[in-house]
């Protein structure tokens, strides 16, 4: 894989596009925790973060966090946006979307005003939407009583 900068767009949910020709574009990759390797401890940046290796402890982004299909994290996230391929144990905040992939196994709640769940993705959590940019979950409908359908389309009482 070659190492450049790509917008957060180039990740979404079929994980294709042309990288930027600029290695300077705003929210480029600017860090990889490759296989194999081990992170524990706090991490913060502003661009974009891959992570295929395993890593714990806390995560906070203005921008985009990437965790590949190989990658575990044990930690809190809050990020704009999240792609999960690998496993997340901990919550998930993020104020534009979180997209996993059918690969991605997350243990804990999320909190997003646009969710992308494929088939096969596993999610044992809660799952808080809000508008974008709010800090407090968008309020829930009122409930409606459900009514009964037969076979034929009709509602029975």
């Amino acid at each position: 894989m070659a190492f450049g900068r790509r917008s957060d767009e180039d990740f979404e949910t079929t994980g294709t596009g042309a990288a930027p020709s600029t290695p300077s574009a705003a929210g480029g990759l600017t860090a990889f925790i490759d296989q194999g390797s081990s992170f524990e401890g706090k991490l913060s940046f502003k661009d974009t973060v891959r992570i295929d290796g395993h890593f714990s402890g806390e995560i906070s982004s203005e921008n985009t966090l990437v965790v590949g299909e190989s990658g575990e994290i044990e930690a809190n996230i809050d990020s704009q946006a999240v792609i999960v391929s690998g496993s997340i144990a901990g919550d998930v905040t993020a104020g534009r979307k979180v997209v996993l992939h059918k690969t991605a196994r997350v243990t804990g709640n999320i909190c997003t005003p646009s969710i992308v769940i494929e088939e096969g993705a596993l999610l044992n959590g809660q799952v808080s939407m809000k508008a974008e940019g709010k800090g407090a979950p968008a309020k829930a409908p009122a409930k409606t009583p459900l009514k009964a359908v037969d076979a034929a389309g009709t509602g029975k009482d």
